[in-house]
């Protein structure tokens, strides 16, 4: 669940931030932080266009059978195949995205990297690496994501 901890980070560094979560117990947090926060699914209700889009979504493999109704979990239950929340993400995200926007995503070696960078590619983006970093058996990879020029 989010913290508001990159929001807190880039506070005084950017213009403007806006920061969202699904999670009641997230949002909590992240106005606890003095952080002004939208509860909403992504980027329902979210109009405008934006230099850069920070996401870590829930991108762990799940099955059916290993899901459990609570809100951690929840963050980080990315589906059968982890890509769940980021496919549905990559379908919005160029729409609130400037023409020289930047998206930073964080995915887990478990995630699958080339499928990932495929779901973006088919939406017009092109990605790369930026940071990896093995933690506890798993390698967590950021992507950094731009809108493939005409």
């Amino acid at each position: 669940m989010g913290s508001g901890y990159i929001a807190r980070r880039l506070q005084g560094n950017v213009a403007w931030i806006v920061t969202t979560d699904i999670s009641p117990y997230a949002v909590l947090k992240v106005k606890e932080a003095n952080v002004d926060v939208l509860r909403t699914d992504l980027l329902a209700g979210i109009c405008g266009a934006f230099d850069l889009i920070l996401f870590n979504p829930p991108y762990l493999p799940t099955q059916p059978d290993e899901r459990i109704a609570d809100w951690l979990e929840y963050a980080l239950d990315g589906g059968p195949t982890g890509r769940e929340v980021i496919t549905r993400f990559a379908g919005q995200a160029g729409s609130v995205l400037k023409e020289q926007g930047r998206i930073l995503l964080v995915i887990s070696s478990l995630t699958g990297q080339k499928e990932v960078e495929r779901l973006f590619e088919h939406r017009g983006f092109t990605g790369q690496i930026v940071k990896e970093t093995e933690i506890e058996g798993e390698v967590l990879f950021v992507y950094r994501f731009r809108k493939i020029s005409p």
